[in-house]
């Protein structure tokens, strides 16, 4: 996949994942001060995130294609390219077609599933 495919599963970083988190459960696009406000602090007891360092993690989010800015505004504002869902499951796809056998490591997969997630999965198979 090119490196700026929105489907692509890129890795994301500790301050990457935490303004992910906010922006996946957000109900609208949030500018880089809201989510500014938002971050948990370092836990360091630094102070606060500059809006200059929230703005470069959400370039980097957007060039990863995980985020799209609406220029529309000022300040810009920002929203998730795909749901958590969409996300986990690019990843779960990519694991599997990084292995050299697929089938050996969905059976571990299904292996480690409870009951109830097996169940899930024979019903979206098509199983009941």
């Amino acid at each position: 996949m090119a490196r700026n495919d929105p489907k692509r599963a890129a890795p994301l970083g500790e301050l990457e994942r935490s303004i992910m988190e906010i922006l996946w459960q957000a109900a609208a696009p949030l500018s880089a001060y809201d989510l500014q406000d938002r971050l948990p602090d370092a836990g360091d007891g630094s102070r606060p995130r500059a809006a200059t360092t929230v703005l470069t993690v959400l370039s980097r989010l957007e060039r990863k294609g995980f985020v799209q800015r609406d220029r529309a505004f000022r300040p810009h504002r920002y929203r998730a390219a795909a749901s958590r869902e969409e996300h986990m499951a690019n990843l779960m796809h990519e694991v599997l077609g990084s292995s050299d056998d697929r089938t050996a490591v969905l059976e571990r997969f299904v292996g480690q599933v409870s009951p109830e997630e097996a169940q899930t999965l024979r019903r979206l198979l098509g199983g009941s």
